[in-house]
């Protein structure tokens, strides 16, 4: 048994709040890391079949753009939605249903014989994308104990990096050994369809959701399965949140707005911030394989390097997840930020091999670590009944950005070449840094 007093008196949120990191947290932890991960895998996939299909259909570079952007343009929609059913029906239906969706649509897109047909299916595989990572950041907030909630969280986005690292060796030695190899990189990617009966069958709902929901004795079942995996007893009273959760809803009727007063601010920031980052990781990282190819490298020898490039995320994940809980969240961010714009910058000006793996791996270290810090922050900026409204909105914004970055990558490049792309990228996570620094430290408190 643990040293923990007894829980009467304790809403169930406090009680979740005082355990400590259980093998039930692990296995939710895990499978929605496993979710994230096929995500990023399949995100990672796009930046390889762009390379490989510039060559074999003879796509320009407003073709090869579309096709990363218009999976963003489904990521901006499914985003926005997948927040809103999240507060309606649940996080874990939502995490389930984005997994068979995009896991089914990149499947199809392994058959496809135009570039009409894939743009189609690209545009399905976004609208699961974009609504499972913001979904999944709630679900495990939502769970985790408050002394590490940032931590827990920024483990969950460090199985970004393993999907991408995931997508680099599907890419150097799937894609790149054949001329059918993307075929065969995109029907791996069926995976999340499968996944999705684990998550669905596995996974617990929110405990927060659930009360909101008036479902408590599905509520208190769960918060007591955690509770008995800790070794803890549960409470000899009946909890005193009970009665007090459904009064907000039935004294005015009313769900609060991530645009009232009270949570405006935080929004704008959290948004600025979003929209930068997607600007540039995704103009850069989905581009890099190309621009190598384009200065000179082999199809082979740009997919090696970005796959070295991408090894350099972990240990990023790694020191944002020690900062977070150390220095707080906004400054942990911040530092990150600054991080990615100076890399950016170096980047922009590398062109020895030595110098652009050197740059590669500093931005790849820096920016996730960024990304880290940003997923663990958006769910403790809203109350329970707009927190997926609210992390899904911001996560669809970015994506808006997400779509134009690509797109913005020729004329760019006509303009200046590398040192240009790469300036305009650095400014705008000089950008982020500055907003980042508006939003509020919420380290160590519990969510609203």
């Amino acid at each position: 048994m643990t040293a923990l007093p007894p829980a009467d008196g304790l809403t169930r949120a406090e009680r979740l709040d005082r355990l400590p990191f259980t093998r039930r947290h692990g296995r939710l932890l895990g499978t929605s890391g496993i979710g994230w991960a096929l995500d990023a895998m399949d995100v990672g996939l796009v930046s390889f079949v762009i390379a490989a299909l510039a060559q074999q259909w003879s796509l320009d570079r407003t073709e090869t753009s579309w096709i990363a952007s218009i999976g963003f343009v489904g990521m901006a929609i499914g985003a926005t939605v997948g927040g809103l059913l999240a507060d309606r029906i649940g996080r874990r239906s939502v995490f389930a249903l984005t997994l068979l969706v995009y896991g089914l649509a990149t499947g199809a897109s392994a058959l496809v014989g135009s570039l009409a047909a894939l743009l189609v299916l690209r545009f399905v595989v976004g609208l699961g994308l974009g609504g499972e990572l913001p979904v999944a950041s709630t679900l495990v907030s939502e769970f985790a104990p408050k002394r590490i909630r940032g931590r827990v969280v920024v483990w969950l986005e460090a199985f970004w990096a393993v999907g991408w690292i995931a997508a680099a060796v599907i890419g150097t030695f799937v894609i790149g050994a054949s001329d059918d190899g993307w075929r065969w990189g995109l029907a791996i990617g069926m995976a999340p369809a499968l996944f999705s009966i684990v998550v669905r069958l596995s996974t617990p709902e929110s405990v927060r959701y659930l009360e909101s929901r008036g479902r408590f004795v599905e509520a208190e079942r769960t918060v007591r399965g955690f509770e008995e995996s800790a070794g803890v007893a549960a409470p000899r009273d009946e909890p005193a949140d009970a009665a007090a959760a459904a009064a907000p809803a039935a004294a005015d009727g009313e769900r609060p707005s991530i645009w009232s007063k009270a949570l405006r601010g935080r929004t704008i920031a959290l948004w600025t911030v979003w929209f930068c980052i997607n600007f540039s990781y995704y103009g850069a990282f989905i581009w890099i394989p190309s621009l190598l190819v384009e200065q000179g490298f082999t199809l082979v020898r740009s997919f090696e390097f970005t796959l070295i490039i991408t090894l350099a995320q972990l240990p990023g994940y790694a020191v944002a997840a020690y900062l977070i809980e150390r220095w707080g969240r906004r400054p942990t961010l911040t530092l990150f930020l600054v991080g990615s714009a100076l890399a950016a910058g170096w980047y922009g000006t590398a062109d020895a091999e030595a110098a652009i793996i050197a740059a590669g791996c500093a931005l790849s270290f820096c920016n996730l670590g960024a990304w880290g810090a940003l997923y663990a922050i958006g769910p403790e900026l809203y109350p329970t009944d707009v927190r997926g409204t609210g992390t899904g909105a911001a996560a669809g914004f970015g994506r808006i950005a997400s779509i134009l970055a690509p797109l913005a990558v020729p004329p760019l490049l006509g303009i200046g070449g590398t040192p240009v792309l790469f300036g305009v990228f650095a400014a705008a996570f000089a950008i982020a840094a500055i907003a980042a620094w508006r939003i509020p430290e919420l380290r160590g408190t519990a969510l609203q």
